[in-house]
């Protein structure tokens, strides 16, 4: 009998806490000392509850003016389950001439259970403001002296320096490489023998086919650095490599242009000119260096 007594009080005195609302609350706030005038001030209030009971977000503090030198900046509401982690951000606008006593104001988080509403109350928090200014202000023979702000530190910029000069080095040799490929250098006519006989080939017909074989002479002489023969091929080969990717073109040059020179009644017709252009244009892709 005395052992039942003993267990129905103790189930009398557990049911209170298992009934209560709020199973564990906390508020977590940083040091109390050290703020200065605009300084932020976080505050993190958790809160769990019994199941079906749910946190009233309307009864939090709004955003925006709190009083004269106090403002509420953020309020964050996280939810893990009956878990509410509820987030503050103050702050202070407040220049006291000496270390200065303020409260964060305290309020009351509302709960609800269906129709039925529970409180729970968030204590004030004290924290002390410093002044900005020398709490002994130093005289000069002008009046008072206030010590300016030391400058802010620079940034080194040594590293996009150099990457500014190795981009533009870069830029120039691009450029520079790109305008000797398209021969814009008047120092390097070798670069546009071709450019220049494809300009003078293009306002050419097939009556003009005379002149538009010695054009094409003439560039290949120029680039040969003396007049250059058929019979004298290989040796052009040797001193430029590149060339010889095209040398049936070069053969069928040199046999058509021996064919309408020394041959009588060698008629021109537009397909030899538009084959007289085709071949000066692969010199020319060669000249560049694109083929």
């Amino acid at each position: 009998m005395r052992i039942a007594l003993i267990l129905i009080f103790s189930l009398l005195g557990c049911s209170g806490s298992i009934d209560e609302p709020v199973s564990y609350f906390n508020v977590e706030t940083p040091r109390p000392f050290g703020y200065v005038n605009g300084d932020e001030i976080p505050q993190r209030i958790v809160i769990e509850t019994r199941s079906g009971i749910s946190l009233q977000t309307a009864s939090l503090p709004a955003k925006g003016q709190i009083n004269r030198w106090l403002n509420l900046n953020q309020v964050t509401v996280k939810q893990s389950g009956q878990r509410y982690q509820i987030d503050l951000l103050y702050q202070v606008f407040y220049a006291p001439l000496e270390v200065k006593s303020l409260t964060l104001p305290g309020f009351t988080v509302q709960l609800s259970q269906g129709e039925k509403s529970i409180s729970q109350s968030v204590p004030a928090w004290n924290f002390t403001l410093s002044p900005l200014r020398e709490l002994v202000v130093r005289q000069t023979e002008q009046g008072e002296y206030m010590r300016p702000d030391s400058p802010p530190p620079l940034l080194a910029n040594t590293q996009a320096l150099y990457g500014l000069l190795v981009s533009l080095t870069v830029a120039a040799l691009i450029a520079a490489y790109l305008g000797y490929l398209y021969g814009c250098f008047p120092g390097m006519p070798r670069r546009t023998v071709f450019k220049r006989a494809l300009r003078k080939l293009a306002g050419l017909s097939k009556a003009d086919m005379e002149q538009a074989l010695t054009i094409v002479h003439q560039a290949l002489n120029n680039l040969n650095g003396h007049p250059l023969f058929s019979n004298r091929l290989s040796d052009f080969y040797r001193r430029n490599p590149q060339y010889s990717q095209i040398s049936s073109q070069l053969d069928w040059f040199f046999n058509y242009s021996n064919r309408y020179f020394f041959s009588d009644g060698m008629i021109a017709v537009a397909q030899d000119l538009q084959q007289l252009k085709a071949f000066c244009e692969s010199c020319r892709k060669i000249e560049r260096g694109s083929r």
